[in-house]
């Protein structure tokens, strides 16, 4: 069963974490936009074959977790949360 946690009701302006149970930078980024009110679609890429094939293509054939995607198209790739606090200023 797949885990998509949406956080936000229109899904074009959400930002999208592909990410794992068991990241820990996946955990940090989550708690980020949580505390930060951020809307968000949590993807499980272990979960979803697709959202995992889409993570290796963006990331040069990486499974590099997260990979956060903005409603810009913008995305980042294991950000710190001082690079989160960038992308929101």
């Amino acid at each position: 069963m797949q885990e998509t946690i949406l956080h936000a009701t229109d899904k074009q302006e959400v930002v999208k974490m592909y990410a794992t149970k068991w990241c820990g930078d996946c955990r940090m980024a989550k708690r980020w936009f949580d505390s930060h009110g951020v809307p968000y679609e949590y993807i499980n890429i272990e979960e979803d074959e697709r959202a995992a094939e889409y993570v290796v293509r963006v990331n040069g054939g990486m499974q590099s977790v997260p990979t956060i995607v903005f409603p810009d198209g913008s995305i980042l790739v294991e950000p710190s949360p001082r690079e989160l606090a960038a992308k929101f200023s």
